[in-house]
Order: structure tokens, then C-alpha cells, then sequence
């Protein structure tokens, strides 16, 4: 019974902050690496849709803008309580913005899915790319490591998380991490790809929290 060990479509980066450099405050950079698999004594659990999300924040120098994105499905496998192997995956049309309403909220949401005429690929042009993925390749003090793709490019990154059982359901929740969207193609207003922009950038990084929640099949 073997699986590749956490995907995530993530994030679930929606790009919408003010530069801050590239230095150690972004997540670490480190080598691709092979997807956990999970051994035969592993029991897999589905991941809940409904009860599960990523959360998403961004800033520019005239405010900040947060909302969630949904997971389409996943699997997870557990062995004693700890996850070995799994896969889950995102949802990137469900891309939500929750601090504006009316025309701002929805104008916001068509141009980071890309839905908006003529700004498809200023960021994550859904209806190219539908989904991305997140493999986990381990989970080691409370550490969680893995490859994410999103837009058919993918990098290593790696972000503190807590599992808890209750009876036969897991939550797994992240704290709050940063990933650089330009290490994934997606450089609209990146003050670090296109320098001349003054004041009129967005921050390269985002904030990301993972909240998961899933039952034994």
C-alpha cells in the first residue's frame, strides 16, 4: 500500500503584498527530494474537503489582503498516528478573497486566477493550470518537507506543522510560513524581476497556513 506522501496544490499563493528582500526570512531553499511512500502497516485516511483549507495572506505598501483556497481531494497514510505517505491536492479556481466585497472582491479574484481578460498570466492562470501539488517527502519534528509545483514548476520547501488524532480523524495545522511566488513563475508587481516599479510593487513572499483534516477510509 503505497503512496506518495502529501500533496498540496498550494498554496495557494496568491500574490497580493509589499516587497519584503529576498533574505532568511523566506522559507528555506533545498534540493528536490523523493516522495515518501508509505510502508504496508500505514492505514490511509481521506482528507475532508469541506473541513479543510489554506489560508493565504499578501501585502503591498498600501495594505494587505487574506482568504482561503480549498482542497479538491487527498489521501494521507498513518502509521501509529504519524503520517508516512499521502496526497492531497488544491483547488486553485476556488481561490478566495475575504476582506473585500462586491466588484473589489471579485475583480481581485478574477486577476489572480487569471480570469480576467488580458491578465491571464499575471498570476496563477487557472484555466491552464487548474490545480498544483505539494509532496510530502518527509515529517520529522513536526517539520514538514516536500516538493510543490505550481504552474509546472516545483521546488522543495519546508514549514512547522502540528498533527493531532482525535479517535480516527487527524488535524494537521501549520503555523504561518512565507513562500517566495517567484520561485514558481509568478512575478507580477515583484519589485526583485522588475526593479523600476517604485512604490507600486507587491511582496514577493506570501503567508500560507495549512489546516487539515482527514478520516480513516
Amino acid at each position: 500500500m503505497k503512496s506518495t506522501f502529501l500533496k498540496i496544490t498550494l498554496f495557494t499563493f496568491i500574490a497580493v503584498g509589499a516587497i519584503s528582500c529576498k533574505n532568511t526570512e523566506k522559507e528555506t531553499e533545498t534540493a528536490l527530494e523523493e516522495v515518501a511512500e508509505a510502508t504496508e502497516m500505514a492505514s490511509e485516511y481521506t482528507v475532508d474537503t469541506a473541513a479543510s483549507q489554506i489560508m493565504w495572506e499578501g501585502s503591498k505598501p498600501t495594505g494587505t489582503h487574506h482568504g482561503t483556497i480549498k482542497l479538491s481531494s487527498g489521501t494521507i497514510h498513518l502509521n501509529e498516528g504519524k503520517p508516512e505517505a499521502g496526497n492531497f491536492v488544491i483547488d486553485m479556481n476556488s481561490i478566495n478573497d475575504e476582506d473585500l466585497e462586491g466588484d473589489q472582491k471579485a475583480n481581485l479574484e478574477a486577476h489572480l486566477k487569471g480570469t480576467a481578460e488580458g491578465k491571464e498570466g499575471d498570476f496563477f492562470n487557472v484555466k491552464e493550470f487548474p490545480t498544483a501539488k505539494f509532496e510530502m517527502t518527509s515529517l520529522e519534528n513536526n517539520m514538514v518537507k516536500g516538493n510543490l509545483t505550481i504552474k509546472d514548476k516545483t521546488n522543495a520547501i519546508e514549514f512547522p506543522a502540528t498533527v493531532t488524532m482525535e479517535g480516527e480523524k487527524m488535524m494537521l495545522k501549520s503555523e504561518a510560513f512565507e513562500l517566495d511566488r517567484t520561485k514558481w513563475d509568478v512575478n507580477y508587481g515583484s519589485k526583485s524581476i522588475f526593479p523600476n516599479l517604485g512604490d507600486k510593487f507587491i511582496n514577493d513572499t506570501m503567508k500560507i497556513t495549512v489546516s487539515l483534516v482527514a478520516t480513516k477510509s
